[in-house]
């Protein structure tokens, strides 16, 4: 089954570096660190605990996690000088803000794929919709063509498009007629988010090889609908996905 371990998940939550009890970290980079260490932190255990119950899924860890608070680098892809001095000055007073980097690339890498981690079902099906790409994506290398094909691939299986918008990424919102498809043994969406959409990962590593980020179906819990999103990749940099290091050799 793909997702983290709920103990190793737990273990990696409990070594988070909280911040110093002063306000330094908050003065120097914009109460990140803080917020970071506050409600986002607060929801991650929570949620950490319901997916060891088996009330929450992998997925929603990982959309969390995305949402973490930024301290913004760079605006889109131009770097943010004076912000990325106060970043690395911030480290050099405080090793927590580079500790802090360090554990959530492992939070993230935790809660991402790993392909060997896949059962034999799960990877078919990913290198099912990695070879479907090759012909559904064939000679698409924007965003708005990539997502109209998209579209019409939800269309074909039968997901139901509510809604198209474009504000500099292009955004789906969609009804997924397989979303309670085994809930009352497997619990709901699992099979659809957890499984079925293994399809989609192999859209997601085609499209990345190619400039493209797709990020597969958000935002379900708590709703009939969910969305999708396509994107140039993001050339954008934020801490803690940041770490100082990677600012000073830049």
């Amino acid at each position: 089954m793909a997702g983290p371990d709920p103990t190793q998940l737990r273990h990696l939550i409990d070594r988070f570096p909280r911040p110093p009890d002063d306000d330094r970290a908050d003065d120097l980079l914009d109460g990140a660190y803080g917020r970071m260490a506050g409600e986002w932190y607060d929801r991650l255990r929570s949620l950490a605990d319901a997916y060891a119950d088996g009330d929450a899924l992998r997925e929603e860890l990982l959309v969390h996690a995305e949402g973490v608070p930024a301290f913004r680098l760079s605006d889109g892809a131009a770097p943010l000088p004076e912000r990325r001095r106060r970043l690395t000055e911030a480290a050099d007073e405080l090793p927590e803000i580079a500790e802090a980097a360090a554990w959530y690339a492992d939070l993230r890498s935790l809660l991402e794929d790993d392909p060997d981690d896949l059962t034999l079902v799960e990877r078919a099906l990913h290198d099912f919709g990695y070879a479907v790409a090759h012909g559904l994506f064939l000679g698409a290398n924007a965003p708005e063509t990539v997502v109209r094909r998209l579209r019409l691939a939800y269309r074909l299986v039968g997901v139901r498009i509510d809604d198209a918008a474009s504000d500099g990424v292009e955004r789906t919102t969609f009804t997924c007629p397989y979303r309670n498809l085994g809930a009352g043994r497997c619990g709901t969406r699992w099979l659809c988010h957890e499984k079925l959409d293994r399809v989609d990962d192999g859209y997601v590593t085609y499209l990345a090889e190619r400039g493209i980020d797709y990020r597969r179906p958000r935002g379900c819990v708590g709703s009939e609908q969910c969305y999708s999103t396509v994107a140039r990749e993001s050339p954008e940099r934020w801490w803690p996905k940041t770490p100082p290091a990677a600012v000073r050799e830049s």
